[in-house]
């Protein structure tokens, strides 16, 4: 059985309550020394939704001058119990938002909104293979974390060195596997490339996919033309695109 016979899963789009929130720094530390880690609480946190583990929420920036600029983040993990949201931001992505978490101290506000709306994966998915970078981790990292007990999935992570790996806890069956880029250009394809040549990919495995835009175009590539993975079972998205502000690259889904 090829996974063409097989019913891909579905990705429903799933409209939300667009809200703006102020809401309070009450932490921020570096799990990992390429990573910062910002949590944030207050009461105009209630009600907010986040559906899927790859949702991005608007971070709204003021400059000194008074400039404002919104920047798109995922959710690393939303606690209704605590009523805290945590933010991890990639010290290899040099722009406002992250200089706005370089800078942000404990005491400070900090004004988001969104998420404006979900795509949740639905159906029945075998085996899970999460593949991304540093700034993809954050919804990698939530989906390991809520997965079901005996989900099978194996995450390819792009990481600057090996003292950024992370513990994730998770009920699943979980695989992971980093690739430790020292020195490398985080742009590149061919650690991954590398990567998936030794990588089985059964029949039945869900593929998602983030990354710079052109990495992510190669692997996709890679996986359709070379592995024969029906695009359909692909979810594939570029977080960032060299060399350009606040861009995303968009696929077939």
């Amino acid at each position: 059985m090829t996974s063409t016979t097989l019913d891909a899963p579905k990705i429903r789009r799933e409209r939300l309550p667009l809200v703006r929130r102020e809401l309070k720094v009450i932490e921020k530390f570096c799990p990992t020394p390429n990573l910062i880690r910002v949590v944030l609480a207050g009461e105009e946190l209630e009600g907010f939704l986040s559906p899927s583990p790859d949702d991005n929420i608007k971070i709204f920036i003021t400059d000194e001058d008074g400039t404002s600029t919104m920047r798109s983040y995922t959710p690393r993990r939303h606690d209704a119990e605590k009523g805290e949201l945590l933010l991890d931001f990639a010290l290899h992505q040099a722009g406002p938002a992250t200089q706005w978490a370089i800078d942000i101290q404990v005491g400070d506000m900090a004004h988001i909104g969104g998420p404006r709306g979900s795509k949740v994966l639905e159906g029945n998915v075998e085996r899970l293979l999460l593949i991304g970078d540093d700034t993809a981790l954050p919804a990698m990292a939530r989906r390991v974390e809520e997965a079901e007990a005996g989900q099978a999935i194996t995450m390819l992570a792009s990481i600057p060195e090996a003292a950024d790996e992370q513990d994730i806890e998770t009920p699943a069956l979980f695989t992971p596997l980093w690739l430790h880029r020292n020195g490398a250009a985080p742009e590149d394809a061919e650690p991954f490339l590398k990567a998936l040549e030794t990588l089985d990919i059964p029949p039945g495995t869900f593929i998602w996919l983030a990354a710079e835009g052109q990495a992510v175009k190669a692997i996709r590539s890679y996986l359709m033309e070379s592995r024969g993975v029906p695009r359909n079972w692909i979810k594939a998205t570029g977080y960032w695109v060299k060399g350009k502000a606040d861009t995303t690259a968009k696929f077939e889904e």
